[in-house]
């Protein structure tokens, strides 16, 4: 077990597997393109440089990571050096999603190495091609008692969900991760939960409507909608409605052609199933732009909905494909009437040339993370925590927080001998006001 205790040994292992990443980055990429067609520059950008570059930082950061960090100590302690150690949880259990299947796999399973644990990935049956090369990559680098992949459907992760983890990492739907939950809880195993929901993007009157458009087209339509962070639909002021749906019919135009269902940066949705229910949401409502699909191959275009109602089936449930609703507000009452209809959510956004207005929203609302001016962008920056709040996810990762993740923090007090002052011991006679004092002081 020497990856517990020897920074080196984990430092050696991931250069092993960012040299395999390297090798197979081809070969993934096809796999990804396999699955659900998935675009190779979105495979690249979003999957496998996005993973070296996650590897590379962690290497260059590693050693200084794991170094016992120094506090201040407690007067009442003196004289002691105070600090904190951080050791690995044990045996992790990665449950990784189907929607950037090569990254959500690959990034918390960076982090738990690097802080010393044992792990098991547990990849998404839906994207079979991905799951093989990474069971490739992981058999080629690590022990099978350090690392290990298990494929498999939902009968291999309730069994998985049934034996006792020291730690669980879950990226998924809401549904699934209160099923995550609940087993943990049996164990009183800690977790990290990164789910989603219906994530708003409110458009002010006073923005940028040509960029406001090509940011929200882009941020909603790569991975064909399949994005936690993607918004889910859109607050637009009534001045600026038209202007912006005219913006974004012409935005999706210049990314994806007249036939989206041509191009070859515009993937497909992952399975029939997944399909089906897209299309469900199609029904009674009012297109205006997109809409049509092609079964046999889970094509499903761009589509842009007008004014559903709240109580529709499309604004019930977190979309997660190319279906984006556009509604429209006239003041912050509405916005706040719409979005207090659902949990928090993973994300939100709004686009305003009004920089107080727009911090006034985002420090208004509970979410997990988003933009001013942009969407999804925020997950790229290592150095801002990435996770929900409330129904969206527990925890956050990414940069250094992913090693602070998967280790626990030990608290030491290390006690010097050649002082020992009397006042903590008994008998007390005499001491309780000068110790209030003191407490009072401190």
């Amino acid at each position: 077990m020497e990856y517990k205790t020897n920074i080196k040994y984990r430092k050696n292992k991931l250069q092993d597997l960012l040299k395999s990443i390297l090798s197979h980055e081809e070969e993934i990429i096809a796999a990804l393109y396999d699955d659900f067609k998935k675009p190779k520059f979105e495979a690249v950008v979003t999957e496998t440089s996005y993973v070296i570059s996650e590897l590379k930082h962690t290497l260059k950061n590693l050693s200084k990571w794991t170094k016992p960090e120094y506090v201040i100590p407690s007067l009442l302690n003196f004289p002691s050096t105070d600090y904190i150690l951080k050791e690995p949880y044990g045996n992790v259990l990665i449950i990784a999603p189907w929607n950037y299947p090569f990254q959500l796999a690959l990034c918390p399973l960076i982090a738990a190495v690097a802080a010393g644990n044992s792990v098991v990935v547990k990849p998404s049956e839906l994207t079979p091609s991905t799951s093989s090369v990474i069971s490739k990559i992981i058999t080629e680098v690590f022990d099978e008692n350090h690392v290990q992949v298990i494929e498999g459907g939902v009968t291999v992760s309730q069994e998985l969900l049934a034996q006792r983890w020291d730690y669980i990492f879950f990226t998924g739907s809401v549904a699934v991760g209160k099923v995550v939950a609940k087993a943990a809880a049996n164990f009183m195993t800690p977790t990290t939960l990164e789910l989603g929901g219906k994530n708003p993007c409110i458009v002010d009157e006073n923005c940028n409507i040509q960029l406001t458009a090509k940011r929200i087209v882009w941020g909603k339509f790569l991975n064909a909608g399949q994005t936690c962070i993607a918004p889910d639909y859109i607050l637009v002021h009534s001045k600026n409605k038209n202007q912006l749906i005219q913006a974004l019919q012409e935005e999706i135009i210049l990314a994806y052609g007249a036939s989206p269902e041509t191009s070859e940066d515009y993937p497909r949705i992952i399975n029939e199933k997944n399909w089906l229910r897209l299309t469900q949401f199609l029904e009674n409502q009012t297109i205006i732009y997109g809409g049509q699909g092609n079964q046999n191959t889970n094509f499903l275009t761009p589509t842009l909905l007008d004014e559903p109602k709240l109580d529709s089936l499309v604004m019930q449930e977190e979309i997660f494909g190319p279906i984006l609703p556009i509604i429209s507000y006239e003041n912050e009452v509405n916005i706040e009437s719409v979005i207090s209809k659902y949990e928090k959510p993973l994300a939100l956004y709004v686009f305003s040339n009004d920089t107080k207005w727009a911090q006034k929203i985002v420090q208004k609302y509970a979410f997990g993370g988003g933009c001013i001016n942009d969407t999804i962008v925020h997950f790229s920056n290592h150095r801002l925590p990435f996770g929900g709040v409330g129904n969206s996810g527990i925890g956050a990762y990414h940069g250094k927080l992913s090693l602070d993740t998967f280790s626990h923090k030990k608290a030491i007090v290390q006690k010097a001998t050649w002082l020992d002052l009397p006042m903590r011991y008994a008998p007390y006679k005499n001491k309780i006001k000068f110790l209030q004092k003191l407490l009072n002081w401190l």
